[in-house]
């Protein structure tokens, strides 16, 4: 199968102004030269996963054609991460950003730095929803992420009016 994108990458935030944060990360992907955002998925409110006793976050998918190369791009999305204040204390826990590089072309690998297809996209309401927007035939462990999507427990998704005021994602 064809694809449109060269790498699909997960974004969420918990913290402060949460489509804001989800907004400035895109736009400084779009600014990298070697990064072009194709796709965008929908916004959704998700309740935390893993470490539950935290605020809810908003969480979305971007389809990215790109030359920069897997570890490039994972390194480039930390740098984001670092420049939007995300501050790393507690696993699964609360971040005002975070940008997940989810697959890189037909890539499979695993090192200690990135692991492609990322290795829990399946068990994810929160990833697998927003990916479904914008690749639903995307096959991961030999199932299409549409299928994935109805084996899943979504009932804690909502997706969210991005034309209305941010203060709901507050």
């Amino acid at each position: 199968m064809t694809r449109s994108f060269d790498a699909i990458i997960a974004l969420g935030s918990n913290m402060g102004d949460k489509i804001g944060a989800l907004g400035r990360a895109t736009a400084l992907l779009e600014a990298h030269g070697e990064i072009d955002v194709l796709n965008r998925s929908n916004l959704y409110r998700t309740d935390a996963w893993g470490e539950e006793d935290q605020d809810w976050f908003v969480n979305a998918c971007l389809g990215v054609a790109t030359t920069l190369s897997p570890l490039e791009l994972l390194h480039f999305c930390q740098d984001i991460e670092n420049e939007l204040g995300r501050v790393r204390e507690k696993r699964w826990g609360p971040r005002v950003i975070d940008l997940d590089v989810l697959v890189y072309k037909d890539i499979a690998q695993s090192d200690a730095e990135l692991t492609l297809p990322h290795p829990r996209i399946t068990e994810r309401a929160f990833v697998l929803v927003p990916l479904n927007d914008i690749a639903p035939k995307l096959v991961i462990k030999g199932k299409a992420v549409c299928a994935w999507v109805q084996e899943i427990d979504t009932s804690g998704i909502l997706e969210l009016d991005p034309f209305k005021t941010s203060e709901k994602a507050k």
